[in-house]
């Protein structure tokens, strides 16, 4: 079992950065990947980004390619998505998710989300 915890969203301005975290506790396996997903109001839940736990490659969507940077701290377990240049459109719910599997990880795992909120 693997439990998930996301910190750091809040209130931004157009231009400006959040950096979410991700502290996963449990049992890890290398195999895994750790990924965020986010939903707006009325819309699906849409794919941001997700590394590799082992090796640490990555995927992004192309809505964030450039702004956003995930990355990992083996030690802590824990996974971060810097956003910048932040628009108004990445207002969401922000969810940590964990998986087996790469390039296709299937999501085993939810965190329970944050919200971000970009004022224009």
């Amino acid at each position: 079992q693997v439990q998930l915890v996301e910190s750091g969203g809040g209130l931004v301005q157009a231009g400006g950065s959040l950096r979410l975290s991700c502290a996963a506790s449990g049992r890890l396996f290398s195999r895994y990947a750790m990924g965020w997903f986010r939903q707006a109001p009325g819309n699906e839940r849409e794919f941001v980004a997700a590394i590799r736990w082992s090796g640490g490659s990555t995927l992004y969507a192309d809505s964030v390619k450039g702004r956003f940077t995930i990355s990992r701290d083996n030690a802590n377990i824990t996974v971060y998505l810097q956003m910048n240049s932040l628009k108004p459109e990445d207002t969401a719910v922000y969810y940590c998710a964990a998986g087996s599997g790469w390039p296709t990880p299937e999501w085993d795992y939810w965190g329970q989300g944050t919200q971000v909120t970009v004022s224009s």
